[in-house]
């Protein structure tokens, strides 16, 4: 079986957990701001570091100062999928859950890959995980980032 159906069963078999359909059907509905990463951000091992001054994500060697862990977190999964644009919730009390829902979704999909090709080498699974990351990063792309600056509804008297 050709990676390309691997990849599709995959993607099946996550059904409403598939990352992109999370961002769009639980993010975007929000109010958000958009955050964007530089295209050296986008590549790099991904940490999240506990500082003196806060809370750090280290993308490669650079380092993002961020708010607080949930926000790390958050953001975490879009720089290890290599996303340049992403939208972020404006009310940080939502941030937690979704970064849980993210991690959620990311580990049930890596674990996938290896339990489906489980028979198969190294590099075909490598392969597999490539083309969704690939397939998750054009549907977030195509969602969109939403605004720069979240918008504030005023009420008129």
């Amino acid at each position: 079986m050709p990676a390309e159906d691997y990849a599709q069963n995959i993607q099946e078999q996550l059904g409403e957990f598939w990352l992109p359909r999370i961002y769009r059907e639980r993010i975007l509905k929000l109010r958000t701001r958009s955050y964007h990463f530089d295209k050296a951000d986008a590549a790099g091992r991904v940490v999240i570091q506990h500082t003196l001054l806060g809370v750090e994500l280290k993308i490669g060697r650079k380092r993002l100062l961020c708010p607080d862990l949930a926000t790390a977190r958050y953001l975490s999964v879009f720089a290890r999928l290599g996303c340049q644009d992403v939208a972020v919730p404006y009310d940080i009390t939502k941030i937690s859950h979704l970064a849980d829902e993210l991690e959620s979704s990311w580990y049930r999909m890596l674990l996938l890959v290896e339990q489906e090709a489980r028979g198969e080498s190294t590099r075909f699974r490598g392969r597999v995980r490539g083309l969704l990351l690939a397939k998750i990063r054009a549907e977030i792309l195509e969602a969109g980032a939403g605004t720069r600056v979240p918008e504030f509804k005023l009420k008129k008297r």
